[in-house]
């Protein structure tokens, strides 16, 4: 048996509120020491010092990025996290508005041991690109 909807949801609304402090190390703070996180089948960021890259990365490329959590879903040890984020690119200026979801898998302390992310690749740059 895996943690309750409501903690599960507490702690969705800190993995919001850690984005939006724009802290990579609050973000990288929800994940177990050994956690990782794969984006849209690509290379895995590992262990928190990854998950900092990898958020540090989303500050780089949209330095006014806003999340919010669209819904949570759980089931025993596994949610799934929906979101929506809006900001403008930093190379373009373009405003961006890109939904997705990551599909976690936690421990029994509410980190995140694994994470599946998604989004539309092909609608961010459609966005950057100002199409």
């Amino acid at each position: 048996m895996g943690p309750d909807h409501k903690a599960v949801a507490r702690m969705s609304q800190s993995y919001t509120a850690a984005w939006n402090a724009k802290s990579a190390e609050a973000v990288a703070s929800h994940y177990a020491d050994d956690g990782q996180i794969v984006i849209n089948r690509g290379t895995p960021w590992k262990g928190r010092a990854g998950i900092r890259d990898m958020a540090a990365g989303f500050y780089a490329d949209v330095p006014d990025l806003s999340l919010t959590c669209d819904d949570i879903r759980c089931a025993g040890s596994h949610a799934v996290y929906v979101w929506t984020f809006t900001g403008h690119h930093a190379g373009s200026g373009r405003p961006l508005k890109i939904s997705g979801w990551e599909e976690w898998e936690l421990d029994d302390d509410l980190r995140v041991k694994s994470s599946l992310g998604w989004y539309d690749a092909e609608d961010y740059a459609r966005q950057v690109e100002g199409r």
